[in-house]
């Protein structure tokens, strides 16, 4: 079954998506991530930056890392003056999770809003694949745990 969530964030907000349960035995992967400024044919630039994270932020990132364990998805959406939008999606899709997710955005260039739509696709998980997704959640996040 696919999920649907969709929403707008300002300039340096965050989104909790909440997909934990008691039992945590509901997976999920992302199957797509579709963002588009919510001011098209804006005559400023924009560079909205939209990430999906496996924690919540603390601040908005403009640099991104794929070494961290904790990043799920990004997308790029730009917008120039005299150029027409273009946009680029990365999804780590082999990632498999059970637990809330977090959805940052920034404005590089400005401090526009940007809407989001992500689709994430659910799997039941058996109890070996519920336990590794939690305690490869609690090894990456031990002080959410703590």
């Amino acid at each position: 079954m696919i999920k649907t969530f969709r929403g707008i964030l300002a300039d340096g907000a965050q989104d909790r998506i909440r997909l934990s349960t008691k039992k945590g035995k509901i997976g999920y992967q992302i199957v797509n991530l579709e963002i588009i400024g919510n001011k098209p044919g804006l005559s400023n630039p924009v560079e909205s930056l939209i990430a999906i994270w496996k924690v919540e932020q603390t601040s908005t990132q403009t640099t991104i890392d794929f070494s961290d364990g904790n990043l799920l998805a990004v997308a790029l959406w730009t917008m120039g003056e005299t150029t027409y939008s273009h946009d680029l999606v990365i999804i780590f899709d082999n990632e498999v999770f059970n637990q809330d997710v977090y959805v940052t955005h920034v404005d590089i260039q400005g401090a526009e809003a940007c809407n989001y739509m992500l689709k994430l696709e659910t799997q039941t998980l058996t109890d070996n694949a519920n336990a590794v997704s939690t305690l490869r959640d609690i090894r990456l996040n031990p002080q959410k745990h703590a």
